[in-house]
């Protein structure tokens, strides 16, 4: 591989340029699933807009792959790149909060935990995701599910405009009056058509909640239940079903930790004169194993999983959604959750109906607003070897649940080997998104994701 001539590159930019040869490229290389152990040949840490003009075009130019990284917590590693170009936003992080319009504008290497610090402050949050350090780009532009969007929506449904880098290194603002087809496109459509910057959100007034796990034994019974709390309760209500071994927290009992459960993360947003009642709904789904269901900041929610699932695992996930969760789905989760692989390994199923589903197909890139239910299947171990023996289970997992699901999934829950699902996942929407890759990217520079191929 021969070297790319970086001086000029590090002449142009404000932001580090790390190449093999420089000190601190080990740590600059690395990435949050440590499946992707890739070597790029420069890394850039972007200080301003600026600088992804001149990293984009110094790919452009060069001929080099670029991948593009916020968080870095693509499951997929669409973060890295062997030999090509590592375009890194995590030096932008910059956060504004108009309490008076209720919207914040966030660039593009902020994390959910920063946005949901900053919004906190003014009780205004938006829909994020469910582990703090996840990124608000890659997440945003697949579509982007978490706690509050049964109430809120999806977080695309909640971007109201973009500031984005195109393949040409041309800049664009883009607005429901301006330039509305790249915004449409970004709503779902993930990394295919540039590098966003800077993200403006719709916030909603969203300050303490009662939030927090509840645990059960693995019975199908206690999922059919979760599945009439879904159907019967308000909006207001955000509960995630969890499938998979007892975590070795104090309010746990040390005899259920590592063996098969379930379990129902809430964030109840309503009404504090209503906890109760939640409480009482919780305490119907089943026999209760253990419980930490309490008044919290809402940013408190989205770092439950912190601890569980730190940087330097390995993953390997798989995605189905679904209009229901029928009695056959359940028995699939019931019986693969039996044989769940590791502590880290959680099934997570998400409730994506309410105001998910009173937006249209065509009104946003992500088109399966019929679905109900969106689960992630994530087995995640220590080591390689770990995960290498448990990709054929959930495989396996996924197939049991095909009849039972949409032909197509959620992108940001889909793994390196699903590319050729990427026109189902986008239903009738995909022709546009073509059309709208040829005319963005039509030599595919924004390739790495799950890629629409002009």
């Amino acid at each position: 591989m021969v070297a790319p001539p970086v001086e000029h590159l590090r002449e142009s930019v404000r932001g580090a340029v790390t190449t093999p040869a420089d000190p601190g490229y080990e740590q600059a290389r690395k990435v949050y699933n440590a499946v992707h152990d890739k070597h790029p040949a420069v890394v850039v840490s972007a200080a301003d807009a600026g600088d992804v003009i001149e990293t984009v075009g110094f790919a452009r130019e060069h001929g080099l792959t670029l991948a593009v990284r916020g968080g870095s917590h693509s499951v997929a590693g669409h973060g890295t790149c062997d030999g090509g170009v590592v375009l890194d936003l995590g030096r932008m992080r910059g956060i504004r909060v108009d309490p008076q319009t209720r919207t914040a504008r966030a660039q593009g290497g902020c994390t959910w935990g920063d946005f949901n610090h900053a919004t906190h402050a003014f009780g205004l949050a938006t829909t994020g995701g469910v582990v703090s350090t996840t990124g608000i780009g890659g997440l945003t532009t697949g579509g982007g599910m978490g706690y509050l969007a049964r109430r809120c929506g999806l977080a695309c449904d909640n971007l109201i405009s973009a500031d984005v880098v195109t393949a040409d290194g041309s800049f664009h603002v883009c607005t429901e009056d301006r330039e509305a087809d790249l915004l449409w496109g970004l709503r779902g459509g993930g990394g295919n058509f540039g590098v966003v910057t800077s993200f403006e959100y719709r916030l909603h007034p969203v300050a303490d909640i009662l939030g927090g796990p509840t645990f059960y034994p693995l019975d199908g019974d206690v999922i059919r239940r979760y599945r009439r709390l879904i159907e019967d309760s308000a909006d207001e209500l955000g509960a995630l079903l969890v499938v998979g071994l007892g975590p070795p927290v104090p309010f746990l009992p040390e005899r259920w930790h590592g063996r098969p459960l379930c379990g129902v993360i809430v964030c109840w947003t309503g009404p504090e004169d209503q906890d109760d009642r939640v409480r009482a709904m919780l305490a119907e789904l089943g026999p209760v194993l253990g419980q930490y269901v309490g008044r919290i900041p809402y940013p408190v929610i989205n770092t439950l999983f912190d601890e569980l699932v730190p940087p330097g695992l390995f993953h390997y996930w798989k995605a189905t959604l679904s209009e229901d969760l029928p009695d056959g789905a359940i028995d699939v989760h019931v019986e693969f959750g039996a044989t769940t692989p590791s502590i880290q390994s959680v099934t997570t199923v998400f409730p994506i109906d309410g105001a998910c589903g009173r937006v249209g197909p065509a009104d946003t890139a992500f088109s399966y607003r019929g679905a109900r239910f969106s689960t992630a299947l994530s087995p995640t171990m220590t080591t390689r070897e770990g995960i290498d023996a448990q990709r054929q289970w959930v495989r396996d997992y996924h197939a049991a649940l095909e009849p039972y699901s949409a032909e197509g999934g959620y992108v940001n829950f889909m793994d390196g080997d699903d590319q050729g699902k990427v026109r189902a996942n986008y239903l009738d929407n995909y022709v546009r998104l073509r059309e709208l890759k040829r005319r963005y990217d039509p030599d595919n520079l924004f390739r790495l994701n799950h890629n629409i191929a002009p």
